[in-house]
């Protein structure tokens, strides 16, 4: 008993250690993303908690508010391989995973060689996804879940780490093909980018018209990323938060005793929302200098972690209510 008591006291002054290293990992991860996006904490904070659980997030907001900027100075400030594809209709499947293409050699032998696309990267810029046919859409499930691709019958590997970050502009819609169900699911969360207050936009028009613009530098690489990744999935959850998400998420679905939900809500969230509010929670809590999440980061994390696995029905949508709003309804529950 003497020896149990010893190890676990010994384990968790090494979580404790671990979880000092990464705070200060963490906090020069802030500063340096912080020297190049002014205001939109929030979204700033949401996409490292993405990164940080190890998974993919979508980025909605109307042009202009930096959302291609916040994905390059991730990838620089973490160190991570990052490459762009612009989404457009003509975009081919092979355009993103890659191709195999015929080689001869000398002695005039022919043989196959696979070429990787720009989805071989460990953070993946995905611009305007939604402007892409769904056949060059669904290229992307199979990577965003399983990390590997297959193309003539051969598996790739993708890099670890490896991340999507997609964009999408909600107000141009012509000519664009909404994401299916299946695919909104793959994204841990969906991170709404708002106009920024006016004294974040003062600091940019006067930062960002002069002759030198503020440059990102990296403070982190992937291998650290990843440990950093691996001591989340390790961080303890209270038995009341494991509660408190069982109880959200399943008050979000119809026929489950909640006459609002019942009432308003087409279809909601599968056991993958739960999955990813414990992870965010998770790591919101590191982010925020806690060893253990609480209610309180469920109850923020509640809208971008379920807004994109719920639809409204139609009667909702015609008394002009929002998921946001059957969301935050929810949330003051748990």
């Amino acid at each position: 008993m003497s020896v149990m008591i010893k190890e676990t006291a010994v384990s968790e002054r090494d979580m404790i250690a671990a979880a000092e290293r990464a705070l200060a990992d963490i906090s020069k991860v802030r500063q340096g993303v912080g020297r190049v996006i002014f205001g939109q904490e929030s979204v700033v904070e949401r996409a490292l908690v993405a990164l940080l659980a190890g998974g993919h997030a979508l980025l909605v907001g109307v042009p202009g508010l930096a959302k291609t900027k916040l994905v390059e100075t991730l990838g620089v400030v973490l160190g991570l391989d990052a490459r762009r594809i612009q989404f457009t209709p003509d975009l081919m499947p092979s355009d993103i995973l890659g191709s195999e293409v015929m080689e001869q050699d000398e002695q005039g032998k022919r043989s196959f060689r696979f070429i990787s696309g720009p989805i071989f990267a460990q953070l993946l810029m995905a611009d305007e996804i939604n402007r892409a046919s769904p056949r060059t859409q669904s290229a992307l499930l199979q990577a965003m879940q399983e990390y590997h691709v297959t193309v003539a019958g051969e598996r790739h590997d993708l890099p670890a780490p490896f991340h999507v970050l997609a964009t999408q502009n909600p107000l141009e819609q012509e000519g664009t093909y909404p994401l299916p169900e299946a695919q909104l699911d793959r994204f841990l969360m969906q991170i709404d980018i708002l106009y920024p207050d006016i004294e974040a936009e003062r600091r940019i028009l006067l930062e960002t018209t002069g002759i030198e613009d503020a440059k990102a530098q990296n403070v982190l690489d992937p291998e650290r990323l990843k440990d950093i990744q691996r001591l989340i999935r390790r961080m303890p959850v209270p038995e009341s938060v494991v509660e408190a998400i069982l109880k959200l998420v399943r008050s979000a679905r119809p026929g489950q005793g909640n006459t609002d939900t019942d009432k308003h809500v087409s279809w909601g969230p599968g056991p993958r929302a739960s999955q990813a509010l414990t992870l965010c929670a998770r790591a919101r809590a590191l982010y925020d200098g806690r060893l253990a999440p609480s209610i309180d980061d469920i109850k923020a994390l509640a809208e971008p972690v379920l807004q994109h696995r719920m639809a409204l029905t139609f009667a909702a949508r015609a008394e002009g209510m929002s998921v946001r709003d059957v969301i935050a309804r929810l949330a003051k529950d748990v």
